[in-house]
Order: structure tokens, then C-alpha cells, then sequence
């Protein structure tokens, strides 16, 4: 069909009111009918983000129960275990949430597989949790992570509690293109569901049984627990298990910041819900001021990812992902140490776009660190090997992007794991005299000071998804000798899997494929271009090594110029 057939067809259907007035508002406007119609949400490993609204190409309760039914066909084909295991369904705060998630329930009672849905919002860790504890066949959670208040999303989780790997995604993309008709999709009555069995309500029991597992996370009781703690769920998921797990870990000076403890989908105190935005901290650092608070922390809607902020002098600082994830392992390795839990095999886990400070402080104990793809479910596959093959001990995983794991009860980052852990953190260095800045100072001056930058560039709509593609294609066929003056001695393309090393020597890539490419320099800095996995962004990363933070910002604005004022400007 073509687009205005398609589009027709749609305005032909009793949509719900919102739907059917937004189409009839763009009825003569045919690029914007093109934004809404030219493609299906891109479904993936990552699952299904993008604009709520009308179409084809927005989140709606047909995309949703399109998705829903690939994913109901792809449990059929797995047999009538599969189906009774069923699946577990959580949902954050976001517009539409709770609705969603019911319609996924009811797409999948239509082909009689069980749900288990969570009443209330609940972290995407937790989500993760439920399924290992429930030994479900999968898991969905509807969220669009730290997208702003316009966006919704579907994640899907496998059996292991961990994010749908490549072979998964492909397989649930193919269900999916057996469906002939969207508005076709069988769509079951709730409370016939809930009658027959195959619709289950769950909280309380499993609020517990996640805090118990949280509060394994404790290493040291040698802590400042009177320390004054500031948090922000950011109107989202983390309030209940973040503010249970301080208390009983005996954590009383907690202050929540109460213009965004409410869960409310229109993040109205905030323009982005995400702790990656230093504004994202506002209120936080006032509440701070105010108690006299030694750290700060924020968690995004759906509760994986976390950001800190730390007392320096009268104001506070806002740690990266990159120094939050040196400090954790640090911190960890060193107690074990310590202790001498050590193990011998231990291995910690990253992002080919992390930091290699923490690969440096991993060294020092003479632990190995595995490089992965970007993204937490290449993580958790990492996990599950370990478990299978005993070749490693894991003991920790984090991505750059403000998402870390500790304990493998959840498979995926989880923000209230690390909350409590860098409460702990915070509260041991304090009763030493120090702070989480003074460590990570003494870090840089043993590994050298390490700083990292990410610059999206945004590509909307299909002409945005040609031009992003066209830019990794012009990189890929003329690579840069040199990058802001320094020589480029290594490309390695994760598309065709092969290192190019200076002297035109060729390597291996043990990698799954990924439209990625990444330039290693001769002084230790890198530069990687990757195509955003959920956002219609083109990611660039920087990271330089240097003598001094003065030195390392005047090494990263010297990429930065290069990407500016060369083929793409940035």
C-alpha cells in the first residue's frame, strides 16, 4: 500500500479521539503524513522507542499490539511451556504507560499465554528481577527510558532477565511481518483474562523480595550511615525501592526532593527526566544546600540509570557515567582486596565506548576486562557465559551512558543496586575524611586524568535516516589519518568486523556486527561514531588521557574542531 492508501485506511478506523484528531490535522500536510507513515517503529534489540501519536511510525495501541502480537507468535513457536510461563509486565510513569502494558496483556491472552503485570509503575531492574524469579519466558517493559515527556517505548526481555540479544529481536521482527493487517490483531476483554486466569496482578510480594535481594548489595559496615543523602526519582519508578533499601541498610538522613517524588508521565519540574542533564540536578542541589547534603542522586523514569553529584566546596559537582563507573569499581576491587574475595578469575565487563580508566584499575588487580557492544543486554550475555563456562567471575559491568550492575539477581543496569552502593561508598570515604572528588582525583593521578564528551547529532524523520547513514558510510570508505592533529593508528569497524591497523596490517573484530566505527590516536585518545540503537541520533564519543584537566579539555575541543570543521559539522 502506499502512504496515503495506508494513511486513508487509518482514518477510516475508529480510532480513539486523540489519534483521529491529530490525522485530521495534518490531512493536507504530506510531510508530516510522511514522518507518521513511512515506516514502522524500528524494532530492535533495544525494543521499540519513539513520539506517541498517530501512525504507523509512533507509539500507539496499535504499534503496541503489533509488537505484542510478534511477541505472542514468537512464544507459540516455543510450544505450550513456553506459554504457560508466560510473561511479566511492568510499565514507568510515562503517558500511557499503565494502558499499554494492559494491551499487551490482552493481545497476549488472544493466543492464551499468561501475563503477570505489575499494579503500580516499577523500575525496569525489577521488571528484570521478576522474570528470573517467576521463571517466565520473557518480559516486556513499556518505557522510553529518559526520553522526554512525548515519548513512550517496548522493551522485551528474555527468560535470563536480560534485554532480547540480535537472534531474539530478529525473530519476534519476523512474527511481526506475518501480520497482515494491524487493525486486525486479536485483542482479548481484561476481565475475561483476569476470570480465566491468564491475567495476574503482582506487587507487594515481589517489592519485598526484590529489596531482600538488594540488600546483598552491602560490602562494608565500617560507614558514616549519619550522612545526609539527597534524592530524585525524577517523577518516576525508583521512590519505593531506592528510599525501602537506604532505610534498611540504616540510611535515616534521606531527602527526598519532593516536587518530583510524585510519579507524573509530564515531568513537569524538568524538561528531560534524565540524570545525564545537569539540570536534571536543580532542585536536588537546592534541597542540598539547604540539609548540608555530602552526595546527591537522581534515577531516571524507569529506574536503570543513576547520576551523582558531589559536595566541592559550597557547590556540588555532577559526576560522569564514566568517573561514577571508575569510582564503583574501585571501590568494589579495592574491598575485595582488602578482604581477600579476590577471586582469581575475576573480570569486569564494558562498553567499547567506555572509559578505559576502569580497564586500567582492573589491571592493577590483575583483573581482566571484557569489551562488549553498546548496549547492557551484550553485558548480561557476557554474564550468562560466565555462569556457564566458569572461565570468569563477574563482578561488575557498566556503559558510559550512566548504567551499572553489581549483582546478577537483575539483568540489566539497575540504578537502585548502585544507590545503595554509592550511599555506601559516600558514607565509608566520608568517615576516612574524604570525598568521592578526592578519590577520583587520586585515581587520575595514578592512571593519568581521563575525560570523555559524547555530541549527538539529531536525523529526523527519512531523510535524517539516509543522511546518518550516508555519514558512517563516507567515514567508512575515506577513514581520517589524522584526527585534530594527531595520527590515527587504528580503525576498527565493528560493520566488517576487522582492525586496520597504520602499517595496513589486518585483525579480527570477535564481535557480533554493529554499524560502529571507532579511531584510536597515537597519544591514548579515541574517537567512536555510532548510530543511535533507539533516537534518530548520530552518537560521537571522545576520550582523551592527559596530565591535567586543563590539558585533557584542550585535547578533547581539538577533536571536537576536527569533526566541526571537516566533513561534518557537529
Amino acid at each position: 500500500m502506499s502512504m496515503k492508501a495506508i494513511f486513508t485506511k487509518w482514518k477510516s478506523q475508529k480510532l480513539p479521539n486523540d489519534l483521529w484528531e491529530e490525522l485530521n490535522a495534518i490531512s493536507e500536510d504530506e510531510k508530516k503524513m510522511e514522518d507518521r507513515f513511512y515506516q514502522y517503529v524500528s524494532f530492535g534489540t533495544g525494543g521499540m522507542r519513539g513520539l506517541i501519536g498517530a501512525g504507523t511510525n509512533r507509539i500507539n495501541i496499535y504499534t503496541i499490539r503489533r509488537v505484542s502480537d510478534g511477541l505472542a507468535r514468537y512464544i507459540e513457536s516455543k510450544g505450550n511451556e513456553a506459554k504457560k510461563r508466560g510473561v511479566v509486565i511492568a510499565y514507568d510513569t510515562r503517558l500511557f504507560s499503565k494502558e499499554f502494558a494492559i494491551e499487551t496483556a490482552c493481545v497476549l491472552g488472544a493466543h492464551g499465554i499468561n501475563s503477570y503485570i505489575y499494579k503500580e509503575p516499577r523500575p525496569t531492574p525489577q521488571l528484570s528481577f521478576t522474570v528470573r524469579e517467576l521463571n517466565a519466558f520473557a518480559g516486556v517493559v513499556i518505557t522510553a527510558s529518559h526520553n522526554p515527556k512525548q515519548y513512550n517505548g517496548f522493551k522485551v526481555y528474555g527468560e535470563d532477565g536480560a534485554q532480547l540479544v540480535p537472534s531474539g529481536a530478529e525473530a519476534i521482527i519476523k512474527s511481526m511481518e506475518q501480520i497482515e493487517d494491524i487493525f486486525d490483531i486479536a485483542v482479548w476483554d481484561l476481565k475475561l483474562l483476569e476470570m480465566e486466569g491468564l491475567v495476574q496482578w503482582i506487587l507487594e510480594d515481589f517489592d519485598a523480595k526484590y529489596i531482600e535481594k538488594l540488600l546483598t548489595v552491602k560490602d562494608r559496615d565500617n560507614i558514616d550511615r549519619n550522612i545526609n543523602i539527597v534524592y530524585s526519582p525524577l517523577h518516576g519508578t525508583g521512590l519505593v525501592p531506592v528510599i525501602e533499601g537506604l532505610k534498611q541498610l540504616g540510611f535515616h538522613n534521606v531527602h527526598v526532593v519532593e516536587q518530583q517524588a510524585s510519579p507524573d508521565g509530564h515531568f513537569p519540574t524538568l524538561e528531560y527526566p534524565n540524570p545525564e542533564e545537569p539540570a536534571a540536578f536543580d532542585l536536588a542541589m537546592q534541597l542540598g544546600e539547604k540539609v548540608g547534603a555530602t552526595i546527591l542522586f537522581a534515577t531516571d523514569p524507569d529506574a536503570d540509570r543513576i547520576g551523582v553529584a558531589v559536595r566541592n566546596g559550597e557547590q556540588y559537582e555532577l559526576l560522569t557515567g564514566n568517573q561514577l563507573g571508575a569510582l564503583l569499581l574501585h571501590y568494589i576491587l579495592q574491598n575485595q582486596f582488602e578482604n581477600r574475595t579476590l577471586p582469581s578469575n575475576g573480570a569486569i565487563i564494558k562498553t567499547i565506548v567506555t572509559s578505559e580508566l576502569g580497564a586500567k584499575i582492573a589491571s592493577k588487580y590483575h583483573i581482566n576486562t571484557i569489551n562488549t557492544l553498546t548496549g547492557f543486554k551484550f553485558i548480561a550475555e557476557k554474564i550468562e557465559e560466565f555462569e556457564q563456562t566458569k572461565q570468569h567471575t563477574y563482578l561488575f559491568g557498566y556503559e558510559e551512558s550512566y548504567g551499572y550492575l553489581m549483582k546478577t539477581f537483575v539483568r540489566d543496569k539497575d540504578a537502585v543496586q548502585i544507590a545503595l552502593k554509592v550511599a555506601e561508598m559516600a558514607a565509608y570515604y566520608e568517615l576516612h575524611g574524604k570525598t568521592l572528588l578526592d578519590v577520583l582525583n587520586d585515581l587520575f593521578k595514578q592512571f593519568g586524568y581521563h575525560q570523555e564528551a559524547l555530541v549527538s547529532k539529531v536525523f529526523e524523520g527519512k531523510d535524517g535516516q539516509e543522511k546518518m547513514k550516508a555519514i558512517l558510510n563516507d567515514f567508512r570508505k575515506y577513514p581520517p589519518t589524522e584526527i585534530g592533529g594527531i595520527p590515527v593508528i587504528r580503525v576498527e569497524d565493528y560493520l566488517t568486523s576487522v582492525t586496520i591497523n597504520a602499517d595496513g596490517s589486518i585483525e579480527d573484530i570477535l564481535l557480533p556486527k554493529e554499524n560502529v566505527l571507532k579511531f584510536i590516536l597515537n597519544n591514548d585518545s579515541w574517537v567512536a561514531i555510532r548510530p543511535s540503537g533507539t533516537e534518530p541520533k548520530c552518537k560521537f564519543y571522545f576520550g582523551v588521557v592527559a596530565t591535567s584537566k586543563m590539558e585533557a579539555e584542550k585535547q578533547l575541543d581539538q577533536l571536537k574542531k576536527f569533526f566541526t570543521t571537516s566533513r561534518l559539522p557537529i
